[in-house]
């Protein structure tokens, strides 16, 4: 993206909606870092999902610190990036975009039965099938007035990393283009 400022990107959604596969393909078409943010939880967080129990706000705010302060460090080092981080709340999403006001959230969304299904049938991750539940309960969808855009799963990986990097990409044009960039945009499932 020549002349512009290297995006900022978190890839939100439940468990199970592939934020670590679209985050890394995404992060790889626009040539930026890509933070895996299941990496930034505390040992305490990792071990408290996989007992099978949800984590509450006073749990999940050091992730939240840890996540802002990787986003941080990608606007100071000015190469940009993407985080994949869950962000289920508004006032999650309030603390990661204090970092920068260009900071964009693309939110995977899907039905949960296709979203329960892969939780199924994947090895080796710390968060249990039965949290999706909790997870969809605690979902605040974003707000007209938060930076980004809702990206439906429903199609291939690829098919979703095409539609998120229209979004990122359409959010780039300076203020004042037909308002791109903000809000759940043409992508949102209805």
């Amino acid at each position: 993206m020549p002349d512009r400022a290297s995006p900022l990107v978190v890839v939100t959604g439940v468990s199970g909606s592939g934020k670590s596969t679209v985050g890394r393909a995404l992060a790889g078409r626009l040539g930026v870092p890509y933070e895996e943010g299941d990496d930034l939880h505390p040992p305490e967080n990792i071990a408290k999902m996989e007992a099978g129990a949800p984590l509450t706000d006073r749990d999940r705010a050091p992730w939240l610190d840890r996540v802002a302060a990787w986003l941080g460090g990608r606007l100071q080092d000015g190469r940009g990036g993407v985080v994949a981080c869950s962000a289920l709340k508004r006032r999650y999403r309030d603390r990661l975009s204090a970092v920068s006001p260009r900071v964009f959230f693309v939110h995977l969304h899907g039905p949960v039965e296709l979203i329960a299904g892969r939780m199924a049938a994947r090895r080796g991750h710390f968060m249990p099938p039965a949290l999706l539940r909790s997870q969809i309960a605690a979902l605040e969808p974003l707000a007209p007035d938060e930076r980004g855009a809702v990206v439906s799963i429903e199609g291939t990986p690829e098919e979703t990393v095409a539609l998120a990097l229209r979004a990122v990409r359409a959010a780039d044009h300076p203020p004042g283009d037909a308002g791109e960039g903000r809000g759940p945009g043409p992508e949102a499932p209805e």
